[in-house]
């Protein structure tokens, strides 16, 4: 018995002689932590090196970024919960009914997420320092804790901000708000390589940093989950609980505890002299949060945002006359990061039960959403879903399903056909089911941080109902491959216009050199109704083409479309494939604008589409270049959002209206239509409110405490409106005549005289979210999408973003159009 005692206490002492031996952050890395920016193969190799060292982390890879960098997570707990961590984590997840059995209430899970911003770099370095505490200080709390720290969600950003910042700092570092290194250059580190914000893409998941991530966390579900961030340098540290609107799926008890949680930190920093704030600006509304989605998946969902961001560096003087320092904004993020993890071990048991409870209450307003459409943009839907593990089914063809219409914005019916989709919200993630396709938003409170409508069937285009009523499916099948075959003989084939996919196809065969048209009028061939804007692909205009019909039916089996065999060019009714109405469509050479004045992140957006989803090569052209390049090169020239007065100047804006009247076409969106509106030779023009005096000589005496409450009047914080459609342009071949845009501005533009208004508002319709009372007067005869011709060119305003955070599926036929269909 004694012998077994020494063995005993002998193995205790290693293990923390073992730990006490481990390296520091600031010993491993040859610099004092926050005296440097540590780039982020340091912080992996940091991490690696407790992994090897330490009996309580493990630390994985969960993916690579675009530029190569590891994805990694690292899991802390004690030595025996680490060596059953696979039976804890099947446990917990039983706890919400994804996997079945019974579970045992026991465990705590906290999922740290670091450095989502790039340039909010200070949480990464915070991320060692908290790993470190935690296995050498707080291993008590691990033992009914599971720590999950993912040390940097955003690597490419976080380089491209530590190495500029490297690069350019003084020795010593210039405190002084006009100092160099506290000027980042274009576009800045906050986004990831596709210049897209990551803090806004769990839901979408679009980039490979979030597809990657929801892969591991839907492993885990935590209980809770805290997103680091920095803001202004002169706002000191917010943690929760968070500013209103909360959405009203969220419980009571994830209130209370995200409050409890927030005395906790308050404690601590009180006890440091360390100022904060809490219950503003960061509301709980907009889903694709790192602080909502997880929220929405039942945990504890947290932002912690820190004083600093890309301006502070290592130290910089603030507005208050102190100087912030990254060592102080590591020492906040490590205390916030400790405190809640203490919590949670402290309150493990209550979680785990309050967890539980959130998955098992199935009490909804809607059970089931039924959705129609184009096959294509179901599927879209359905892989979309799948990223989530939300479950659906196809219904059974025939039935009448009843419920709120979105279509009709009002009571209706759907028919059910072998496509339908059903989602019902009587499964373990029905909350998030509800979250994402409720046909409207609940505000309690306008003033939000960001957009207030995403409802799933408006942004993928479908037909649906959100029924009351329970309905039972079938188990839905991957879409089969498409089988093709060479029909040498005819003279040639069509394929239907309807969705991206389509475009995709497209770009395809026009980078293999292949004439593709497409007919303006509908036509009849082969027994087949088509509508305008259909492909139509000739032997006549391919005879130069070697292997022309292998090369088409090739492309259409790997695109999955279905090509009708049209043995003659006379069209049983409409206008036959050599009709003035049956246009060739070119191989257009199209450039961008990027650079200073350009919205990063809408370029990112375009970069992405034209590299990712349409798969079709375009130029990138710098605005600080911009005035000695060679337009005459490109066919296109897209201007995306943007404030570009003084970067283009009117030297800019002659050569874009020589490029125009010399047959170029110009696309320009958002922000960009009204850098155009009112200048000589554009038709476009703003919109505005009508008043019977001058501002400035109306006198002001809104309350100095309702200020910003008052001026949410003239703002359209992302709100779905309904358009009616023209399309019979070529703009919008591929749709109905109502389109449901997202409306992301307040800037709003009447509709064209001269030119085509293709989607457009007389009585402007709001079906979800928040429009201020004077911004709402400016929709009226207002245009979504809209063309001009302009000597042998033409100009597309795209009013609304058709791309923005690649969601809006149903917006982005009307881009590829623009490229393709309009002359």
């Amino acid at each position: 018995m004694k012998n077994k005692i020494l063995l005993i206490t002998f193995a205790v002492l290693s293990f923390l002689s073992g730990n006490a031996q481990l390296k520091s952050p600031s010993e491993f890395l040859g610099y004092e932590l926050g005296s440097q920016f540590s780039r982020h193969a340091d912080v992996v190799n940091y991490f690696e090196y407790i992994a090897k060292n330490s009996p309580l982390v493990t630390y994985h890879t969960y993916g690579k970024t675009n530029e190569r960098r590891p994805l990694t997570y690292a899991v802390i707990s004690t030595e025996e919960n680490l060596g059953n961590i696979e039976e804890i984590r099947k446990n917990h997840l039983r706890q919400t009914g994804i996997l079945e059995g019974t579970a045992t209430i026991d465990k705590a899970i906290v999922w740290l997420s670091y450095n989502v911003h790039g340039n909010e770099a200070s949480s990464t370095e915070a991320s060692m320092k908290t790993l470190y505490h935690l296995i050498t200080e707080k291993q008590d709390w691990l033992k009914n804790t599971i720590v999950i720290i993912d040390p940097c969600v955003n690597p490419d950003g976080r380089d491209r901000y530590a190495n500029w910042y490297n690069q350019v700092k003084q020795t010593p570092f210039n405190t002084s708000q006009d100092a160099a290194e506290h000027y980042e250059p274009w576009p800045s580190g906050r986004p990831n390589h596709y210049l897209y914000d990551l803090n806004r893409d769990w839901v979408w998941a679009t980039q490979v940093e979030t597809q990657n991530r929801l892969k591991i966390y839907n492993q885990w579900m935590p209980h809770i989950h805290v997103d680091f961030h920095e803001q202004g340098i002169n706002n000191p540290y917010y943690f929760a609980p968070a500013a209103e609107p909360f959405h009203d799926i969220i419980t009571p008890f994830q209130r209370d505890f995200q409050t409890r949680i927030g005395k906790n930190n308050a404690k601590y920093f009180d006890k440091e002299g360390w100022l904060f704030f809490t219950k503003e600006s960061f509301d709980l509304l907009y889903p694709s949060y790192g602080d909502t989605y997880p929220t929405y998946m039942g945990a504890i969902g947290m932002t912690y945002e820190q004083a600093g961001h890309g301006r502070s560096g290592l130290g910089i003087e603030t507005d208050q006359g102190y100087t912030l320092t990254l060592k102080d904004r590591i020492d906040h993020h490590f205390t916030t990061g400790i405190s809640t993890v203490e919590m949670a071990s402290k309150n493990a048991e209550e979680l785990s039960e309050e967890f539980s409870n959130y998955f098992s209450d199935l009490d909804r307003k809607y059970q089931t959403f039924a959705l129609n459409g184009n096959k294509d943009k179901i599927d879209d839907l359905k892989e979309l879903l799948d990223r989530h593990d939300i479950k659906y089914t196809t219904a059974n063809k025939g039935e009448r399903i009843s419920g709120y219409s979105f279509t009709e914005n009002k009571d209706g019916n759907l028919t059910t056909t072998d496509n339908t989709l059903l989602v019902s919200t009587q499964q373990p993630k029905g909350h998030m089911v509800e979250v994402l396709f409720e046909p409207t938003t609940a505000l309690n409170d306008s003033v939000t941080y960001d957009i207030t409508a995403w409802s799933l069937p408006y942004a993928y285009g479908l037909d649906a109902v959100a029924s009351k009523k329970a309905y039972v499916g079938k188990n839905t099948t991957k879409t089969p491959n498409i089988n093709n075959t060479v029909n040498a003989e005819g003279a040639g084939y069509i394929v239907h216009w309807n969705s991206l996919k389509d475009a995709e196809f497209l770009a395809a065969l026009l980078k293999q050199e292949v004439k593709v048209r497409f007919s303006e009028l509908p036509f009849s061939s082969e027994g087949e109704k088509f509508n305008a804007g259909s492909l139509i692909i000739t032997k006549s205009d391919n005879k130069n083409l070697e292997d022309f019909n292998e090369i088409v039916v090739e492309t259409a089996n790997k695109f999955k479309r279905e090509l009708t065999v049209a043995n003659t060019s006379f069209a049983t009714s409409g206008p036959d494939f050599g009709s003035p109405d049956v246009k060739l469509i070119g191989t257009p050479k199209i450039a961008v604008l990027r650079g200073e004045g350009t919205s990063s992140l809408n370029y990112g957006e375009l970069w992405y589409f034209f590299e990712q989803e349409l798969n079709y090569p375009v130029t990138a052209i710098g605005t600080e270049y911009f005035n000695r390049i060679d337009l005459s090169s490109y066919d296109v020239l897209i201007v995306p959002e943007g404030f570009y007065s003084e970067v283009l100047g009117d030297a800019g804006v002659n050569k874009i209206q020589d490029f125009v009247h010399s047959g170029g076409k110009l696309i320009t969106i958002g922000r960009a239509v009204g850098f155009f509106a009112g200048k000589d030779g554009f038709s476009i023009k703003e919109n505005k409110i009508e008043t019977d005096k001058e501002d400035t000589d109306t006198p002001n005496l809104t309350p100095y405490n309702m200020r910003t409450r008052e001026s949410i009047k003239n703002n359209s914080p992302g709100s779905i409106v309904k358009a009616t459609v023209d399309n019979t342009h070529p703009l919008a071949f591929g749709y109905d005549d109502t389109y449901f845009s997202l409306k992301l501005s307040s800037s709003n533009f009447g509709l064209l005289s001269n030119g085509y208004n293709v989607a457009y508002m007389q009585k402007p319709k709001v079906v979800s979210g928040f429009v201020g009372s004077e911004a709402y007067k400016t929709l009226e005869n207002s245009v979504v999408f809209a063309q001009e011709n302009i000597g042998r060119g033409s100009v597309i305003y795209m009013v609304d973003n058709p791309l923005f955070r690649s969601f809006w599926q149903n917006g982005k036929l009307f881009f590829a159009n623009a490229l393709f269909m309009v002359k």
